[in-house]
C-alpha cells in the first residue's frame, strides 16, 4: 500500500489503480456488521432492495407484505453502533399499499424525488418520494415480476416491464401510457435490464429457459436468442430454439460497462455472455443453487480489479470473481432464503434481504495489509482475508 501512495505522490501512477486495489482489498474482506442494523419493518420477506446512485445515502425495500420501505444509511449518531432507519413507509395503513407482494423497487435514476415499484397486484406504481402518494398507476392482466429504467437513457423514458403474460412491455413515463410490446418468450417474464451501456438495448428473460436482447428501435423482434451451446448443434436439444439454460431463467445483470451479461437458472447455473455478439464465454461457476420460482436479484462489484458477482445461494450470498469463475466465500448470516442482494459502490459495501424478514449491511473489515501490492499485484492465497 505505501508504494502505491509513493508512486501516486511522485507521479509515477495511475491514481485509478490504487483505488482499485483497495476497492478489491475492500471487498474480499467483506464480513456481516453487527455494529449496524436495519430497521426490521417487514412482516413477511423482503424480495427487493435499492440504493439511490444520487447521493448513495438512501435505500428502498419491498417486501411480500406489500409494504415499501425507504431507509437512511447514513450514521448520525456519532457512534460505531447505530441503525439505518426507515424513514418513510408505505405501510399496511396506507390507501396507496400494493394489494399483493412488492416483486421490484428502483429508485428513478437522475432524482430521489421519485421511485417505481411493481407488484403481484398486477400494479406498477410511479411514485412521489416527497408525498408517498402515486403519481402514476400503470395496470397489467397478469402478475408484474420485474421492471427496470435505464440508468443512462437521455432519448427515451421507458420502463421495461416483465409479467405472466408472455409480452414484454414498455411503458413511457412522459405518457403515462404502454407504448410497446415485445413479443418472442413463450413464457412468464422474470427478470428485464437495461443496458449501462447503450440505453436502446434491452435484455428479457423468461421461465421458457431464453434470454433475448433487443434494440426497442427496432420493430423486427429480438436482435438475438443466447445460446448455451454457441452454435454446436451437437450438443442442443431437438428443440428448434436457443436456450440460455435448462430450466427457469430467474436472474439478468449487466456488468457495469456493459459488455458482458449474466444469468441464473433454476438448472443451478450461472453463465456470463458477451453482450455484443450474445456468445457464451464458458466461465464456469459450477453449481450455484437457484430454487427460486420468481426473480432472482443479483448484483455485481464496481472499480475492482478482478470484479466480482454476489448471488443469493439459499440462506446465503455467494461471492465468485466474475471471469475466472472461483468461488470467493459465502456470506452466512440469514436465518431463511435470500432474494436479492445490492452493491454499494462508494463504501464496497453489499446489503442483502431475505426471506426472514431481515436486511443485512456487510462492510469491508479493515485488517492490516500482508503483502505490499506495489511489489506483488493482487495475489490470491486460500482464504478471501487473505487476499491483498
Amino acid at each position: 500500500m505505501l508504494s502505491f501512495l509513493t508512486a501516486r505522490q511522485a507521479g509515477l501512477d495511475d491514481p485509478l489503480r490504487l483505488r482499485r486495489a483497495e476497492s478489491t482489498r475492500r471487498v474480499l474482506n467483506l464480513e456481516l456488521n453487527h455494529d449496524r442494523d436495519v430497521d426490521r419493518i417487514h412482516s413477511n420477506g423482503v424480495n427487493t432492495i435499492d440504493i439511490e446512485v444520487i447521493e448513495g445515502r438512501y435505500m428502498l425495500s419491498g417486501g411480500a407484505d406489500g409494504v415499501i420501505v425507504v431507509y437512511d444509511l447514513e450514521n448520525n449518531s456519532g457512534k460505531p453502533q447505530y441503525t439505518c432507519k426507515a424513514v418513510c413507509t408505505v405501510g399496511r395503513s396506507s390507501r396507496y399499499v400494493h394489494r399483493f407482494s412488492v416483486e421490484t423497487v428502483q429508485w428513478y435514476p437522475h432524482d430521489t424525488g421519485m421511485f417505481v415499484s411493481s407488484s403481484f397486484d398486477k400494479t406498477m406504481k410511479v411514485w412521489d418520494t416527497e408525498t408517498l402518494k402515486p403519481a402514476e398507476v400503470f395496470q397489467f392482466e397478469g402478475n408484474v415480476y420485474c421492471h427496470h429504467m435505464s440508468p443512462i437513457a437521455r432519448k427515451h423514458s421507458l420502463i421495461a416491464v416483465g409479467t405472466k403474460d408472455q409480452k414484454v412491455q414498455l411503458c413511457d413515463l412522459k405518457s403515462g401510457s404502454r407504448i410497446q410490446v415485445l413479443q418472442g418468450h413463450r413464457g412468464e417474464v422474470l427478470s428485464v435490464r437495461w443496458s449501462p451501456r447503450y440505453e436502446h438495448i434491452l435484455a428479457t428473460a423468461s421461465t421458457d429457459s431464453r434470454v433475448l436482447v433487443w434494440d426497442v428501435r427496432r420493430a423486427s423482434g429480438s436482435l438475438f436468442s443466447l445460446d448455451q451451446h454457441n452454435g454446436d448443434k451437437s450438443k442442443a436439444s431437438s428443440e428448434a430454439v436457443n436456450t440460455a439454460h435448462n430450466g427457469r431463467v430467474n436472474g439478468l445483470c449487466f456488468t457495469v460497462d456493459g459488455l458482458y451479461l449474466l444469468t441464473t437458472g433454476t438448472d443451478d447455473r450461472m453463465r456470463l455472455w458477451n453482450s455484443a455478439n450474445g456468445k457464451n464465454t464458458l466461465v464456469n461457476y459450477g453449481k450455484v443453487s437457484n430454487e427460486s420460482r420468481k426473480g432472482l436479484k443479483i448484483t455485481v462489484s464496481r472499480s475492482c480489479s478482478p470484479e466480482f458477482v454476489f448471488v443469493p445461494c439459499g440462506s446465503s450470498v455467494a461471492v465468485y470473481t466474475l471471469h475466472t469463475g472461483e468461488l470467493v466465500t459465502m456470506l452466512r448470516g440469514h436465518y431463511n432464503n435470500v432474494d436479492c442482494c445490492q452493491f454499494h459502490p462508494d463504501y464496497q459495501e453489499l446489503y442483502s434481504g431475505g426471506k426472514d424478514c431481515n436486511i443485512l449491511a456487510w462492510v469491508p473489515v479493515v485488517r492490516p495489509p500482508d503483502v505490499d501490492w506495489g511489489q506483488q499485484g493482487v495475489i490470491m492465497s486460500g482464504s478471501p482475508g487473505a487476499w491483498s
